[in-house]
């Protein structure tokens, strides 16, 4: 590897700054390190490794991808060597499995815990990064790599009044690792997509009384999470190859594939009884019943009816069953939860449904919630389950200036603009793994981040072996592929779920963009092969002042 150039300021030089210490940051740290040569150094805001899963250790917080595919590929031994107790892993497990990997590969030396990045600016005259930390730190890096995840920036809503709550508020994404004791209390839960999903019956076990404050309703399939079989585990060591290559070829990155049957092509009867069997298997396989339920609506209709049906055969109160039909959004256009007992947690007698869209909050006051209606919820705990600003809010977090003085805010300041999800315009030899525009969190998110560690860690070799300097991509191949984006996205029904944090609707103020490509994983995986082969198409590399462009 050529040598990196030494910036003025005296700051530790490397090849590559990594930000972030979940899945994304720890394969790249051992691909350009131990592959490449590279020195490279993680930088991670949490006191541990595991990214998302560092801080989300909320009441209920389950993978919703099947344990065994929600797992590195790039290492035989370790596919061989892990073992997975059930069949959608816990937040408790799912650490472990991450430091587990950053002991058996030694990544832990090249990372540096409870730092996190205030800002990163470019210089173009050495074609250098130089990342500055909240804590007054510099480094100075030719690559500056976010590995910052999709869903990890935490929304807090600003409810008025809220810090004036005489009680504890808490937001799933930033739980305490010590833990929350309900035993007794009457607390409120705000939010009913995943995560309120999940934490809704664990809390209520516990809790004296709780209400959940609803502001859109939510599709849900039962997750029938269970122990894996010794039999079963080593069957799936035995098929790992396959396995791996199914979940590499389909549109989700699933161990499993999507049917080509039309919901409408099927006698009623018929589909009705592989609904039955679809919900019995139960998790992300109900929605690969049929092949044409994000692209037909008619056909979602017939899966949107079916689960309305068993809401109502679960929910023993027929008003309050009919608060929990979604009516707003087709199956699936929203990030489907799986769940345990979610609707039958509102058969207990210590559980309470408001639907904040009838009677929205008013306010938090000391004693609880305030509702338009001018009733006063009262309250001890308050759990926010609110989500994320998902894709770009981690990035934007940070302060980032690229060439020319270009700030990262200000240029997505109507929606991101991404080449691929790879490279923004104006921010050379910078990458960002499973960033806006790539299919991320429509994934079964290892194979994606896997897929982009990759091919980064190639583009990279292939620099230092054509001795280039500098990596990036302009405004014609941003708008080129945003349009790309968009068109993938209106070819399916997710635009529809106006209320989707995939549009960025959960933020105020945030821009209306469909942000993941909808095109699929495996279709996305070959033209970002395409372009590698074609000599990395639509990127322009130089060497000192010598530029070479290579056209769309």
């Amino acid at each position: 590897m050529s040598a990196i150039r030494q910036a003025s300021a005296p700051a530790t030089p490397y090849d590559a700054i990594i930000i972030g210490a979940g899945f994304s940051g720890l394969y790249q740290l051992h691909k350009l390190r131990d592959e490449l040569g590279l020195k490279a150094r993680v930088l991670e805001a949490g006191g541990g490794v595991g990214g998302t899963w560092y801080w989300n250790r909320y009441p209920g917080a389950r993978c919703d991808s099947e344990s065994f595919s929600y797992s590195y590929s790039f290492s035989k031994e370790l596919e061989q060597e892990w073992e997975w107790s059930e069949r959608y892993p816990s937040h408790e497990e799912i650490r472990r499995y991450l430091n587990h990997v950053a002991d058996r590969f030694d990544l832990r030396r090249d990372i540096q815990l409870n730092t996190r990045v205030k800002g990163a600016a470019f210089d173009s005259a050495s074609d250098l990064w130089t990342v500055t930390t909240e804590a007054g730190e510099s480094f100075v890096t030719r690559f500056l790599i976010t590995a910052v995840g999709c869903i990890s920036a935490a929304n807090v809503p600003d409810i008025p009044g809220r810090d004036s709550f005489a009680g504890q508020w808490y937001h799933t994404g930033r739980w305490p690792h010590e833990g929350v004791d309900f035993t007794g209390k009457r607390v409120g839960l705000i939010g009913t997509g995943s995560t309120g999903i999940q934490a809704a019956p664990v809390i209520a076990d516990s809790a004296a009384h709780l209400t959940v404050f609803q502001r859109t309703a939510n599709f849900s399939i039962p997750a029938r999470n269970a122990p894996l079989t010794p039999e079963f585990i080593q069957e799936i060591k035995s098929n790992y190859p396959a396995l791996r290559e199914l979940m590499r070829g389909t549109t989700n990155g699933h161990p499993f594939a999507i049917s080509p049957d039309s919901a409408l092509a099927v006698p009623e009867e018929e589909r009705r009884a592989r609904y039955e069997r679809a919900w019995e298997v139960g998790g992300l396989r109900f929605r690969a019943e049929f092949g044409d339920l994000l692209t037909d609506k008619a056909a979602n209709d017939t899966a949107v009816a079916f689960i309305h049906d068993k809401i109502r055969e679960i929910v023993k109160d027929p008003a309050v069953a009919e608060k929990l039909i979604p009516r707003d959004h087709p199956f699936a256009t929203k990030r489907p939860p799986v769940d345990t007992e979610y609707f039958e947690t509102f058969n207990r007698d210590n559980v309470r449904l408001v639907d904040v869209k009838a009677d929205p909050i008013e306010a938090i006051v000391p004693e609880g919630i305030r509702l338009k209606s001018g009733e006063i919820v009262p309250l001890d705990i308050i759990v926010f389950a609110t989500g994320y600003d998902a894709l770009t809010g981690s990035l934007l977090a940070m302060d980032i200036h690229g060439a020319d003085g270009h700030s990262l805010r200000e240029d997505w300041a109507a929606g991101p603009r991404t080449y691929l999800g790879l490279q923004a315009p104006h921010f050379p030899n910078m990458f960002i793994i499973t960033g806006p525009g790539s299919p991320s969190v429509l994934c079964n998110m290892p194979v994606p981040i896997e897929q982009h560690v990759n091919w980064i860690t190639d583009c990279i070799a292939y620099m230092d072996a054509q001795g280039y300097s500098r990596i990036e991509t302009g405004e014609p191949e941003a708008e080129a592929w945003v349009a790309h984006v968009n068109e993938a996205a209106n070819a399916t029904l997710l635009p529809q779920a106006g209320s989707s944090w995939y549009l960025g609707a959960n933020i105020p103020g945030k821009p209306r963009v469909f942000m993941p490509y909808a095109g699929g994983m495996a279709r996305y995986a070959a033209l970002c092969d395409e372009v590698a082969q074609a000599g990395y198409r639509g990127f322009r590399f130089s060497s000192g002042q010598a530029q070479r462009r290579q056209s769309l």
